[in-house]
Order: structure tokens, then sequence, then C-alpha cells
């Protein structure tokens, strides 16, 4: 990798996180050394790019710092096209029209070399059942998302209990078989999950969520993580005691 792609690559790997960097991670991603690495984060500072390194933290590209758009590389193309593939049948129909036009514009500014890959990636992700029929608007659901804003719901669960709650949308989760919300329930006072096929009536009420909604997914993302590792010791521990 020329120099100067390498630079324009460390620049990439700090945007696209949200935290510090540790130099090691950087430097095991580019297949370069501490050595150059820190040969280059010099050459990046002394030309003006904010790039702040703290020993032992990390590096990271402070706020309002841009550069041209980077052109997309083939593997990135065909990422983003088996993504699209990935939704077909399991969105809504705005959702599904948004990704296309999103293609189009992609399709419209890269050369025709990678117009080609892009349109023609044989990469596939079929799903053999037609879209599910929800009774609530997946769009005003994840416009209540974005505002982060309570929302009142009718549910059946499994056993065809119906019940109503209030709850504090995290976010979608987009399954072969179901679409599946993860909320904090007012009512079990807890994280719970919801097919959108059992939810029978969605009402976006006018109050914010109490607490910011990456903070509830923080929250439930670290339960998850504990529960593995709960998930993993038992079944260490199995294998210890009967050999499996």
């Amino acid at each position: 990798m020329r120099r100067a792609d390498r630079l324009l690559q460390i620049i990439q790997i700090l945007r696209r996180m949200n935290r510090p960097v540790a130099g090691t991670a950087i430097a095991e991603e580019l297949e370069i050394s501490l050595r150059t690495l820190y040969r280059d984060m010099a050459s990046l500072e002394s030309t003006g790019v904010p790039v702040r390194g703290e020993a032992g933290v990390g590096y990271i590209l402070e706020d309002g710092y841009d550069v041209p758009p980077l052109m997309f590389s083939v593997a990135e193309l065909e990422a983003l096209m088996l993504g699209a593939r990935m939704m077909d049948g399991r969105v809504d129909t705005a959702m599904s029209t948004a990704v296309q036009d999103a293609l189009a514009k992609i399709a419209a500014v890269v050369p025709a070399h990678l117009k080609e890959r892009l349109v023609d990636t044989p990469l596939f992700a079929p799903t053999y059942q037609s879209p599910p029929e929800y009774s609530i608007e997946m769009q005003e659901l994840r416009g209540a998302m974005g505002d982060e804003l309570q929302l009142h719901i009718c549910y059946r669960d499994l056993k065809g209990n119906e019940s109503k709650r209030v709850v504090w949308p995290v976010l979608l989760s987009f399954f072969q078989n179901a679409t599946v919300l993860v909320a904090w329930c007012t009512l079990r006072e807890d994280f719970r999950s919801f097919r959108l096929d059992n939810i029978s009536s969605l009402e976006v009420l006018g109050q914010k969520l109490p607490r910011p909604r990456k903070t509830l997914f923080a929250q439930w993302r670290r339960r998850q993580l504990e529960q593995i590792d709960r998930n993993k010791h038992w079944r260490d521990r199995a294998g210890k005691i009967y050999g499996v």
C-alpha cells in the first residue's frame, strides 16, 4: 500500500469509530509496524489533520474534520449490494425504495467498471417466503425511534394473551422469519422483545424517552454480552463434568 493511501486509510479507520482506537489495532489492520504508524500519525498532525493520541487510550479524529469522499472499492460495493439484497422482503416499501434510491445514486457516480461490479455482484441472500403483513406502519415506528418517543402498543404473546403496554423503543432486529422490536417495557420493568406481527396496534406518544436511546441500547447490549458469558460458563462447566 502506498504511503498516501495508507494515510487516507488511517483517517477512514478513525472516522468509522466513535471511540478512541488503539495504535496496535490500527497497525494490525493496516499490517504495518507500530513504528511506521507513529511516523504516519506525526505526518498527519504536521499537515493539520486533528488527530489526537493519548498513551493507554488510543487515537481519535476530532469533530469537524472532513475529507473529500473516497472512491468505493470493489469489496465495499459488494458489501453494499449484499446488504441491500438481504433487506429485500424484510422491510417495508418505504425502506425498500430508499435502499434502491441510494444504490442508484451510488451507481450514478462510480466509474463504469465499478458500476458493473455493483449491479452484477454475485452475492445473494434469498428469502423464500412472502414478506409478512403487519397491523402497524413500520415507517411510523422508525420515525418514533428516531425522535426517541415512547410508544403505546397492544401485544399478543405466543400463548395468545393480549396486553397493553408503554414501551421505550431501542432497536429493530430483522431475522429470516420475523422482525423484532427490542424495547424497555414499563409493565415488566425490563427489556423485552416484541414480534411486529404480534403487535395489533401502535400509538406514538408525545413523551420523550426518560433515557436517551443510545443509553438504553448500551444497557441492553451489556446484558446480552453478560448472558452470553453466563451461557459459555455453563457450557464449559457441563463439558468438564460430562465430557461433552
